[in-house]
């Protein structure tokens, strides 16, 4: 069960979906058609109606001088060693608690790696990347996924620092291994008043823990403190600006960074973009529809082959049979050849981390197919996958980060199971497939012990350097949409499409999508306006 559904990049989902399959292995409509090339930029559904930008408030830049009590922090010098992986040097960054009142006693500590520029030709500085989440791990992304090609990795050194509550950096703690696996297995399509107490109960127990074992972090981990790291770490490297790749949610920290630091930014690339402009239940909303695209192209795909699961008719005709496997594993969890049954919530895990990517729809294929025949086995590879939980058991801690910063960047999406219930038609309406699942999923920070500190905003980061916001038109996880409300926002934006399936378009097989991305990274050229790549 996703205690909210992290904006994963493709490499932090599908990737590990694809590491699964070598094993065996964060309101548009619901038809064929795609909602990537409709809709208005920069809408609101705050308070339950759409507002132009100019209603919105937009961030504020910080004084581009830096305060006396926060010197410390960009003259300290990093104390750099060998991670233990080939080329990489690793070292640990003091951050302050609180930018408010900075206190050594409470300094947390960041952990960063690098990879040198390999040369040949003169190095640009460094290039700091982010993998989305929230809560995914810069460094493993950087280590093991990072896309960029050998002509960006010859000029630039390559930087990572897991942000502040995230993997090695001070991380947010919040269940047992145990404990995650119930919670993971609570139902959150409740059929009745029993059921929908037993998922509020999960929810509240979900964020006591969270406040039991890291309660002095979490009112400290949102957005705009992460990206304040980034300019320490950016003063300390000795970049004057920052270049910055950011995939998913990645993006909407890239942005808020420029927002904050606009002379201070570089070359930024945001891939698969956030909209700082839509409130919780906005995302959500969009999101559902978001997968429900995904799931379209991918029944598309299915009903033409003669082993699909899902009959052979029609995308529609697929989703009642995917929703009919769904109810039965409601009442009847199958056999996984684990401790733990496939039950509808972690079959429906598993077929959201297979719409990442459409080099998982084959794999997706056979674990529906297994599923129908009494075996679980594959659709729960798929949900550990997602929910990064290791052969052993153990989960990362990406699923208690993600809550963490989405509940305090900004208020939760409904404060109760009346609410939800009210919202359900235009879940439903967004994805009859996955539309009730998402709307439940959305009430958890209704129970968060820390009240949001973050509120809807645009950002415009006047005197920012050209950056480059790329949207696919079939984004499950961030719509088109986004890309495009968030280019409209920034003063010096420009919007690269991918006309595609899939999360992110960078480094995912688009020789388009690439050079262009090279081209601005390297020679700092934006791509022209419009343009499209398939």
């Amino acid at each position: 069960m996703p205690s909210s559904r992290p904006f994963r990049s493709t490499t932090a989902a599908a990737t590990a979906a694809a590491a699964a399959l070598a094993l065996l292995i964060s309101g548009c409509s619901s038809g064929t058609s795609s909602p990537g090339d409709a809709g208005s930029p920069g809408r609101s559904t705050e308070a339950g109606a759409d507002r132009p930008a100019a209603a919105v408030a937009p961030l504020q830049p910080l004084p581009t001088a830096i305060p006396a009590n926060l010197r410390p922090y960009y003259d300290q010098k990093l104390s750099w060693h060998d991670c233990g992986v080939a080329g990489f040097q690793c070292a640990t960054m003091k951050a302050p608690l609180d930018y408010a009142k900075p206190d050594p006693a409470t300094d947390l500590k960041l952990a960063v790696a690098r990879k040198g520029a390999t040369g040949p030709g003169q190095r640009l500085g460094s290039l700091l990347v982010n993998p989305g989440g929230p809560g995914g791990s810069a460094i493993d992304y950087l280590q093991q996924y990072a896309p960029q090609p050998a002509a960006v990795r010859a000029r630039y050194d390559m930087v990572a620092m897991d942000p502040r509550g995230v993997a090695r950096s001070d991380p947010i703690e919040c269940l047992t291994d145990r404990q995650m696996d119930r919670f993971t297995q609570t139902d959150t399509t409740p059929d009745d008043p029993a059921e929908i107490n037993t998922l509020v109960a999960a929810y509240r127990d979900f964020a006591k823990g969270c406040e039991a074992r890291s309660g002095k972090l979490l009112p400290h981990v949102s957005t705009i403190e992460a990206a304040r790291d980034m300019d320490v770490l950016r003063a300390i490297l000795g970049d004057k600006k920052l270049t910055y790749v950011g995939a998913s949610y990645g993006t909407f920290l890239g942005a808020t960074y420029a927002g904050l630091f606009p002379t201070r930014s570089g070359r930024l690339v945001l891939d698969g973009a956030m909209d700082p402009m839509l409130d919780s239940r906005a995302i959500n909303v969009d999101q559902t529809a978001g997968f429900n695209t995904a799931f379209t192209a991918f029944a598309t795909d299915c009903v033409k082959k003669k082993d699909c699961p899902l009959g052979t008719q029609n995308a529609q005709d697929a989703g009642r049979r995917l929703s009919a496997l769904f109810k039965k594993l409601d009442s009847h969890p199958v056999e996984t050849g684990q401790e733990r049954k496939l039950t509808e919530s972690l079959a429906t895990t598993g077929v959201i981390a297979a719409m990442y990517d459409q080099g998982a729809w084959p794999m997706l294929r056979e674990a529906i197919a297994q599923a129908q025949s009494g075996s679980g086995r594959e659709l729960l590879a798929l949900s550990d996958s997602y929910y990064e939980r290791d052969a052993s058991g153990h989960y990362a801690n990406q699923m208690f980060a993600n809550p963490a910063v989405n509940c305090l960047d900004l208020p939760g999406a409904f404060t109760g199971p009346n609410q939800v219930e009210a919202a359900l038609p235009a879940f439903r309406k967004a994805s009859p497939v996955f539309g009730d699942n998402f709307a439940w999923s959305a009430l958890n920070c209704a129970y968060w012990p820390v009240k949001a500190s973050g509120t809807v905003h645009r950002i415009e980061a006047k005197g920012a350097d050209p950056i480059v916001v790329v949207g696919t038109t079939r984004d499950p996880a961030t719509p088109y949409t986004w890309a495009k409300g968030l280019a409209a926002q920034l003063s010096s934006a420009t919007l690269l499409t991918y006309v595609g399936d899939g999360h992110t378009a960078y480094g995912r097989g688009s020789d388009c999508i690439d050079t262009a991305i090279n081209t601005y990274l390297l020679e700092g050229t934006p791509p022209a306006k419009g343009k499209r790549c398939t």
